[in-house]
């Protein structure tokens, strides 16, 4: 693949990608970009080996997913305190705040496990079908499924508290 090729197919994943990343690390924009860049590089360094077998989004996403769970494995991610849903409750009268829009959001994906909240967002962020999901995460498409059911259950049971 040539330098230009790969940018041009950069320049159409890169926004799908960002909100892939920002949904897995809840919300979290700084480590979001931190692990977008850490994949977009291994993407390049390896984007000799891209076949075209899959979709390049589909290939691109693994790399990204696989950058994730090295920062999971990695570091100790900061969970969210308690004293995080408390203030919650606290009114703001600013409307300048965009950026909290889907701050319980965020809360309840960090709540959910890893691979739960990865299923999630690539099916309901990305609009990823099962298929796409299960060469991703290389999971069987039976194990996505079960995946989505059981995340959408925490993320319900999460957000009605």
């Amino acid at each position: 693949m040539t330098r230009e090729r790969f940018i041009e197919l950069i320049r159409t994943e890169q926004e799908p990608l960002r909100r892939f990343l920002l949904g897995l690390c809840s919300g979290n924009q700084s480590l979001a970009d931190d692990i977008a860049q850490d994949a977009l590089v291994r993407a390049y360094v390896a984007s000799g080996s891209f076949l075209g077998l899959s979709k390049f989004s589909t290939w691109l996403f693994r790399i990204a997913y696989n950058c994730f769970i090295d920062n999971c494995r990695r570091a100790t991610l900061d969970t969210v305190s308690n004293d995080s849903f408390e203030a919650q409750s606290v009114l703001s009268d600013d409307s300048t705040d965009d950026s909290f829009r889907y701050q319980q959001l965020y809360q309840a994906l960090d709540r959910i496990p890893d691979k739960e909240r990865a299923a999630i967002v690539l099916h309901y962020f990305e609009d990823h079908d099962i298929k796409e999901i299960s060469s991703i995460m290389q999971i069987p498409s039976g194990t996505v499924k079960y995946l989505l059911s059981i995340g959408r259950n925490h993320l319900k049971e999460y957000l009605s508290i």
